[in-house]
């Protein structure tokens, strides 16, 4: 089994070899797959239980997304669905709808099941008031019955927040937040516009200590504008200071073909490959020095917290949030562009509010498009992601579980020589294929996206990695 406490030994020379773009796996297959033919009624039916996973689908209880895509001001990093705005009546709009829209999916799951986990994104979650925080949690309550082990994140945005909206959330349910930081040097949060003070920041971190929140997240991002090595470095020593229980350290996926925004930001600023790569380099071995976990990809925990006992169980497990504790459960998105994983489907709500509304008010559910995978996805899915979560494959469990053999199914992935082949990989000490297993190494498991890519018949079908970050 892997060694999750090992610090990975991190090569530079192999870092620029596999820096490409690909994937982050959130989902198998990736959104480009997912398409129009897929509608409201196929939604529905999933929703119902009609068509049951073959294999994996033990849980089935629920996980529940909220998109909340306001935000004060633009942050010209941000490659998320968001709106700039401050109208109160449009926000509140806006909540109505989310509340209908509970209430219609609702109407279609089985009363039995539970709610074991809840996530609200965006945007700023956090630019709802008080009040509306309130009156969100309050619906949901309403409509599902809360698991024991319940658990409830945030996205938040310390420049805005008050103690009343930590209160708020604390009140709904909420037993864990992750805070938007990326960096404090005052030079990279002008060339970003995010203006965020080390005082502002500390100072909610130790509020929500006070009231009783069990996990605390903040948000780190490399490659940005006038970032240094020695400044980022400072940046992640006070970050360290405010002990939080997870780190996440993003790479800035800079895609202003994507994101129109993204122009804004001078190019020339930001770090060349060899300071970035310094960057990353650094942060990582600091972060493992200070008790972390390499959970893998880009996010760190410690030892105690939530995640990494979770990968201790095999319970944990990727989805649209990114990594997550609970295996098994079906996603339920609600708000514009939110994606739901119900049975063997995916499933993206409309992108405008105007179709939202008109949608939920003909009774619809505002689906936009959607993807119902076939057995091979089924099976690639399951091998992606537990080697994104647990860097090991047993083929015995993988036969048990899907009746196929792991080195005939995957014949052609495993005879492949190429420069991106697991042959290749494994020459290079990222894999190891053993006998009856697959096993990745503490440098593969920085470089997973790469080796996953290897899985990825989507991938291979289409123009390729075209539209993604690049994996370091």
């Amino acid at each position: 089994m892997a060694s999750f406490s090992t610090i990975p030994e991190l090569d530079v020379e192999l870092l620029k070899k596999y820096d490409r773009a690909g994937p982050r796996y959130t989902s198998y297959p990736t959104a480009p797959a997912f398409h129009e033919g897929f509608q409201s009624e196929d939604f529905r039916q999933a929703l119902t239980g009609n068509k049951p996973l073959p294999f994996g689908g033990t849980n089935r209880n629920l996980s529940l997304y909220f998109h909340i895509p306001f935000c004060d001001t633009l942050c010209y990093f941000c490659g998320c669905n968001m709106i700039v705005s401050n109208n109160r009546s449009r926000i509140n709009h806006y909540l109505q709808y989310l509340i209908r829209e509970i209430g219609l999916n609702r109407s279609h799951i089985a009363d039995n099941r539970k709610l074991e986990q809840l996530h609200w994104g965006g945007g700023t979650p956090t630019h709802l008031n008080p009040e509306e925080i309130r009156t969100l949690g309050k619906a949901i309550a309403s409509n599902y019955d809360f698991a024991d082990d319940f658990e409830a994140s945030c996205e938040i945005d310390p420049r805005e927040l008050t103690r009343e909206h930590l209160e708020a959330l604390h009140e709904s349910g909420f037993n864990r937040i992750s805070l938007g930081l990326q960096d404090l040097n005052p030079q990279v949060q002008k060339a970003v516009n995010r203006i965020q003070s080390l005082e502002l920041t500390a100072g909610i971190v130790k509020q929500a200590r006070e009231l009783g929140f069990k996990s605390i997240n903040i948000d780190l991002i490399y490659g940005l504008p006038r970032q240094t090595p020695g400044s980022f470095a400072a940046t992640l020593e006070q970050v360290l200071e405010m002990d939080p229980d997870r780190i996440a350290l993003f790479n800035f996926a800079y895609l202003p073909k994507m994101f129109k925004h993204h122009k804004v930001i001078i190019s020339e600023e930001m770090p060349g490959p060899a300071d970035k790569l310094e960057i990353l380099v650094r942060s990582v071995q600091r972060i493992c020095t200070r008790g972390y976990r390499f959970i893998g990809m880009d996010h760190f925990a410690k030892e105690g917290d939530e995640l990494a006992l979770a990968q201790d169980r095999g319970d944990l497990y990727r989805n649209f949030q990114g990594y997550s504790t609970r295996k098994g459960l079906d996603v339920v998105a609600h708000g514009i562009t939110g994606i739901s994983q119900v049975g063997r489907t995916y499933s993206q709500n409309l992108k405008t509010e105007k179709e939202y509304f008109e949608a939920l008010d003909a009774g619809r559910l505002p689906t936009l498009k959607g993807y119902e995978l076939t057995e091979d996805d089924l099976i690639r899915r399951h091998v992606i992601t537990e080697i994104m979560c647990h860097f090991h494959l047993e083929f015995r469990k993988f036969e048990e579980l899907t009746g196929h053999r792991f080195k005939d199914y995957f014949a052609p992935e495993l005879a492949s020589s190429g420069p991106d082949s697991l042959a290749s990989m494994e020459k290079d000490g990222l894999v190891r294929r053993n006998p009856e297993s697959l096993e990745i190494l503490p440098m593969g498991r920085f470089l997973i996206r790469n080796i996953a890519m290897c899985f990825d018949a989507h991938l291979k079908r289409s123009v390729g990695a075209a539209g993604y970050s690049r994996t370091i």
